[in-house]
């Protein structure tokens, strides 16, 4: 299927590029989420004349998200689980509770923008975490993960 990016997404394409992606992929994720339109006519003229207008709120996302990513690179967040002797966790520790952690300091972040390299952590110890704030803005965070018996 054809389709008019309306914002840059990785490994496809940057923002106005008309490219062709399986179906079900614009069908399912791109279109719904607002980040493609179906590459008709119509569609097409729509977004040559409002090109200088959704550019620039692009290019103000970029910004906001650059800034937030200034305040946010280096920060250490300590989570508390319960942990065996050996220092292994009941559970784990996921994305959702590193984005908790943080709302909680006051940084604006959602769950989807938390990327854990090796998965779940499972371990008591320090780990480098990076967090998406866009596509082109990622920072790495450090998280603590303290036992409690």
């Amino acid at each position: 299927m054809q389709i008019i990016l309306m914002e840059k997404v990785a490994n496809v394409g940057q923002l106005g590029d008309v490219v062709k992606v399986k179906n079900g992929y614009a069908r399912n994720f791109l279109i719904p989420q607002g980040m493609a339109k179906r590459a008709t006519a119509a569609n097409m003229a729509e977004f040559e004349a409002r090109r200088v207008e959704i550019e620039a709120a692009d290019k103000a996302k970029l910004a906001d998200a650059q800034a937030r990513g200034e305040k946010l690179a280096g920060v250490t967040v300590q989570i508390a689980q319960k942990a065996g002797v050996d220092g292994k966790l009941f559970g784990s520790v996921t994305n959702a509770d590193i984005a908790t952690a943080l709302v909680a300091q006051g940084y604006a972040v959602e769950k989807s923008q938390v990327r854990i390299a090796g998965g779940h952590l499972k371990q008591i110890g320090d780990y480098s975490v990076s967090v998406a704030l866009h596509t082109d803005v990622v920072v790495d965070i450090t998280v603590s993960v303290l036992g409690e018996h």
